[in-house]
């Protein structure tokens, strides 16, 4: 077996690894460590935290923020084909017209039940 070809794969896994860990390692080795009272308390917005950090959020909190990530996500598939448009062709965008057209009713069906308005 042939072993060669795996040297650039390994050598890019070895770099990532460099390039994640080495920065941490000097920010620990270099960076100043003088930990007192008032760096060491917790700290919200400049004043003492007032309830438990572990509390509970509201469930329109998670579904704005999955909703975003949805329809996020769905308008980054746009820029691929937004680059390539001249080689799609018609076929190319007639998909992303239907593509779209799901996604502006998908968009119309949460705005209906309510589930883009906060109280």
């Amino acid at each position: 077996m042939n072993l060669d070809q795996y040297l650039p794969v390994l050598l890019f896994i070895i770099v990532g690894i460099a390039v994640g860990v080495l920065p941490q390692l000097l920010g620990y080795i270099l960076g100043p460590n003088k930990p007192d009272a008032a760096k060491n308390s917790p700290y919200e917005c400049g004043f003492e935290a007032f309830e438990d950090a572990r509390m509970k959020f509201d469930v329109r909190y998670y579904l704005v923020a999955i909703l975003f990530i949805l329809f996020d996500l769905e308008i980054a598939f746009l820029f691929p084909w937004a680059v390539a448009l001249k080689d799609v062709g018609v076929v190319g965008f007639w998909s992303v017209v239907v593509f779209l057209g799901i996604l502006v009713v998908g968009f119309a069906y949460e705005w209906k039940k309510g589930a883009l308005d906060w109280e």
